[in-house]
């Protein structure tokens, strides 16, 4: 398995990969209409993937910002402020991908770039995600609370918020 950067040319597979997972997992949750649009945040500090026999099967991001709410209580949780926190966040894995340490690799990628920046790693879940939780505790990452979150079109979503084990200083 190679992680790499996220190209141009991969976000086809990683859009078909996003309908698998969604149909698989329910994630992301708040189905948008252009999974492409979701995976791709002009405001990203990067996004990488995971890549087995030249196939796309994991992707994960790391973004600036979350929610009000998920940043006031990281921010809270880890005594940051919010633009000291980088957002890991749009962490799919393909189910062809499963069990073979692909989410394990790409979380721990993105937390490393978060440090590199001199950010604090943080990130949010649905609450029925219970496989991503999992993961997110097998990884040492600690639960800060819960939220809800609303879309504004009568949609919300209860989520938790981590923080990755403290930073070692750079």
């Amino acid at each position: 398995m190679v992680i790499r950067e996220r190209t141009d040319a991969d976000l086809d597979p990683c859009v078909e990969m996003a309908h698998a997972v969604h149909e698989l997992d329910g994630y992301p949750p708040y189905l948008p209409t252009d999974l492409r649009t979701f995976l791709v945040s002009p405001d990203a500090y990067g996004a990488w993937v995971a890549e087995h026999s030249g196939e796309i099967v994991g992707h994960v991001a790391l973004h600036r910002r979350s929610t009000a709410a998920v940043m006031a209580m990281a921010s809270d949780a880890v005594r940051q402020p919010a633009e000291r926190l980088g957002v890991v966040a749009r962490l799919l894995v393909a189910p062809a991908g499963r069990r073979r340490g692909v989410g394990q690799a790409l979380l721990d990628v993105a937390r490393r770039h978060a440090i590199g920046r001199g950010l604090w790693p943080v990130l949010d879940v649905a609450t029925q995600l219970h496989g991503a939780i999992r993961l997110y505790e097998n990884c040492g990452w600690t639960l800060a609370g819960e939220v809800t979150v609303s879309f504004g079109n009568g949609v919300s979503i209860d989520e938790l918020v981590y923080v990755a084990p403290r930073p070692a200083p750079i």
